[in-house]
């Protein structure tokens, strides 16, 4: 490696370690005990921290709403020194955040908060996602047995998720511009998260609708996965929901399979 190379290295460690001694080396020693902490350090650190702060703060507005940005703040800076970064690309940084809030102190009074943070996350992960065309309603104009034969192939911006409370509809309430007074349900609740096109969209799903979906997940047929729905709730309208997925996106392809 190029002496270069081996500088960024050290200086990167330095930044890590909060300590001056990767990089005593090339410090300048003129009384012959060198400078224990140069100041740019200082400044390099907290640069890169605000840096964090800044991308959790856009990464988990959800978070950052519910809590105020006083406790967000002072809780990113925590978590940016225990999990600093691993590339210069903060986009979807805070991979672990919402596993640190169910561990972190602070947030013991407010239970719903990890769950919040995977819901922001889901939906950074739906907006970073590959780009893929869904499939119109005309795609699904099949005679009825090779209708239900075929497997569906999810479209991949597609995220969902089941709760034991109304937890993803505190989510979607907390994150409009004027959220009022927000109430947590105590019956189960789904979400779905995709970016189809251009936006992102989310909406509470029916334990019909996420029974589908996790059938088509697991590589079930439309005939398998409609039974599925119509087991999770047999008062599902199932022409309605599956007409509703298919205005929601969440197909990227069929694969025809054989109807016998």
């Amino acid at each position: 490696m190029s002496e270069l190379g081996q500088f960024q290295d050290a200086f990167v460690a330095a930044l890590a370690e909060r300590s001056a001694a990767p990089i005593a080396g090339w410090l300048p020693d003129s009384d012959g005990g060198g400078e224990a902490e140069p100041a740019g350090l200082a400044v390099y650190r907290n640069t890169i921290a605000k840096g964090c702060v800044d991308a959790l703060a856009a990464n988990f507005p959800t978070v950052a709403g519910l809590v105020g940005d006083d406790w967000f703040r002072a809780a990113a800076a925590l978590f940016a020194r225990e999990h600093p970064p691993a590339s210069a690309a903060l986009l979807a940084y805070g991979e672990a955040f919402a596993d640190w809030l169910e561990r972190f102190p602070p947030a013991g009074d407010l239970p719903y908060l990890p769950a919040m943070a995977r819901l922001d996350r889901m939906w950074t992960t739906a907006l970073f996602a590959p780009e893929a065309e869904p499939l119109a309603a005309e795609a699904f104009a099949l005679a009825p047995d090779i209708l239900a034969a075929a497997r569906p192939r999810l479209h991949p911006s597609l995220a969902f998720a089941g709760f034991d409370s109304g937890l993803p509809g505190l989510w979607l309430a907390a994150r409009q511009p004027e959220p009022g007074e927000l109430a947590l349900r105590e019956d189960p609740q789904a979400i779905l998260i995709a970016r189809p096109r251009d936006t992102v969209t989310s909406r509470v799903l029916d334990l019909a609708g996420f029974a589908f979906l996790a059938a088509a997940r697991d590589g079930a047929s439309l005939g398998e996965a409609i039974t599925a729905a119509g087991q999770a709730d047999p008062a599902a309208d199932l022409a309605a929901l599956f007409a509703a997925l298919i205005a929601d996106g969440v197909f990227s392809g069929l694969d025809l399979g054989d109807p016998a």
